[in-house]
């Protein structure tokens, strides 16, 4: 707890008298919604002591500590994964200083790629559930009584209040936005056109290499969350383009516009509306 404990001390020292409500993970081209906070402290992760740190392109691996939408928000541009190298240690610290810190809601967005013709580059889905093909769980090793028990649900691990919140708000504000299943795989390498078909046996609706172990870490400590996926492709063997990170980064980049929209909204009608 220690480790943790001394994070959390510092990232308060550097934005006195601040508690955020609302925890944010901005995912592969999506960071440019980081700009939009205001009254913000920027603090990259490797300024923090003992913090994780991100070495992907399109994670600018900072924390921002400010207003959105009128709500208090810790938000990391750019997050960890496990094809990095991470552990659930790092994990670990990554959710719960934002639970240390204040949060009480974590709104995670990642870059994906769609299972569906019809659900194409530049489009969002609201992650409803989710499928774990990492062959891993961040909480395995011993449990920390103080943020969870050893044993916890993930019925609804995607907020269903905060769900029909956010598409209600997308429809108010003329923002297309699907619902369906993420699965997260491991990475780095894309998938085959073989495990996208089974993927889809399985009943998955979008394909990403990120947000499961921070949901699964997010939950065990009482954090409510709400998921966005970005949409930058559509999965092997679905269309004739070579997949690779750089059309993922240009097409997080098209969507970030909208999900920026739908992000203020939704914090905004938290703030005069908590639920």
């Amino acid at each position: 707890m220690s480790d943790i404990s001394n994070i959390v001390k510092y990232i308060q020292k550097q934005k006195p008298n601040f508690t955020p409500r609302v925890g944010m993970i901005l995912g592969s081209g999506l960071g440019s919604v980081g700009n939009e906070i205001k009254d913000s402290v920027k603090l990259p992760f490797s300024s923090i002591p003992g913090f994780p740190q991100s070495s992907v392109a399109g994670h600018k691996g900072q924390l921002i500590l400010g207003t959105l939408g009128s709500t208090a928000v810790a938000c990391m541009q750019g997050r960890i994964h496990g094809y990095e190298g991470t552990e659930g240690t790092a994990y670990k610290l990554f959710i719960r200083t934002l639970k240390l810190l204040g949060c009480e809601i974590l709104f995670v967005t990642n870059a994906a790629g769609s299972l569906h013709e019809k659900v194409g580059p530049g489009e969002l889905m609201l992650i409803s559930d989710h499928i774990n093909m990492n062959h891993r769980n961040p909480l395995i090793g011993p449990n920390n009584d103080e943020f969870g028990d050893r044993f916890h649900a993930m019925t609804d691990a995607y907020d269903s209040i905060l769900r029909k919140r956010i598409h209600n708000i997308a429809k108010k504000i003329h923002i297309p936005l699907t619902e369906g299943v993420y699965i997260s795989v491991t990475g780095p390498s894309f998938e085959t056109p073989a495990e996208i078909r089974a993927y889809r046996v399985l009943g998955a609706d979008a394909v990403g290499m990120s947000t499961v172990p921070e949901v699964i870490i997010a939950r065990h400590c009482g954090l409510r969350v709400a998921a966005i996926s970005s949409i930058t492709n559509l999965a092997a063997g679905m269309a004739d383009e070579t997949l690779s990170h750089e059309g993922t980064l240009h097409y997080g980049q098209i969507a970030a516009k909208n999900l920026s929209r739908l992000l203020i909204e939704t914090l905004e009608s938290l703030h005069h509306e908590p639920c």
